[in-house]
């Protein structure tokens, strides 16, 4: 603390002594002891047709190669939807695309997805009566691939393994939907399988085999086909009780066991 001669001396000099202030500061907060209910915001109830929404909306694309089926099958695809699944169907001229939505009528919360898989399966080249599967059953689904995915190939070499996928006149393909219960589309490279999840599976793999050429034999012409195991379901009269393999000749289209 500075003494009273010091202090003096400073004064004398015209300066003055700053005296560090010692209280602390105090900190005021505002409190509101008023009624919460007072200043609370109020909202007024919702409507009804709020609550309900809109609906939901799904648009699947439609290549340029499958206008004019859509408009030959439309009937057949129009019926299932609108009556079976009590939703809303068109075809928009501009976006070129399939619309569906719900409605009032929709009680199956699933629905729009069916009806979604339903159209894409037939866009993506499947028969009606087989895409109408989604709609009717739970336990199938869709499943695609490019052959460039598995291995990559150009040229003539990609063309090769494209037939070897198809055979002379399909025999190769329908061979691996009988005995997979599945249904394949081949669209250029690309591979479509529809069916259960064990049965794509299989599909999948006898058709990977046949991508890479994997052989058990020595003749290229024919390619031994692994598929995994299959259950009792699948099997036709119970000719394949466990895993098994099919004899393909790709030139021939001859199959054994």
């Amino acid at each position: 603390m500075p003494t009273q001669d010091s202090a003096a001396k400073q004064a004398d000099d015209g300066f003055q002594l700053v005296q560090k202030k010692s209280r602390k500061r105090k900190m005021t907060m505002d409190m509101d002891d008023a009624d919460p209910k007072a200043g609370a915001v109020v909202y007024p109830p919702a409507k009804h047709e709020k609550l309900e929404g809109k609906g939901e909306l799904r648009r699947i694309a439609v290549p340029a190669h499958r206008y004019t089926p859509l408009k030959d099958n439309w009937l057949k695809i129009f019926t299932p939807v609108v009556e079976h699944l009590h939703l809303q169907i068109r075809f928009n001229l501009k976006s070129r695309c399939v619309e569906i939505r719900t409605c009032k009528e929709t009680e199956e919360p699933s629905a729009l997805q069916k009806a979604a898989d339903f159209v894409r399966a037939f866009t993506l080249g499947f028969e009606v009566d087989d895409a109408l599967a989604l709609v009717r059953l739970d336990e199938l689904f869709l499943e695609s691939f490019d052959v460039q995915d598995v291995k990559p190939l150009k040229g003539d070499h990609l063309a090769r393994c494209i037939g070897r996928l198809a055979g002379k006149g399909g025999r190769t393909k329908f061979t691996i939907e009988n005995v997979t219960k599945t249904r394949i589309v081949l669209a250029d490279s690309k591979v479509h399988i529809l069916g259960s999840y064990q049965n794509i599976r299989a599909a999948r793999t006898a058709l990977c085999n046949l991508v890479l050429a994997r052989s058990a034999l020595q003749n290229p012409r024919i390619f031994w086909v692994q598929f995994p195991t299959l259950p009792v379901s699948t099997q036709t009269g119970g000719a394949r009780p466990h895993a098994g393999a099919a004899l393909i000749w790709v030139a021939t289209g001859r199959v054994g066991n």
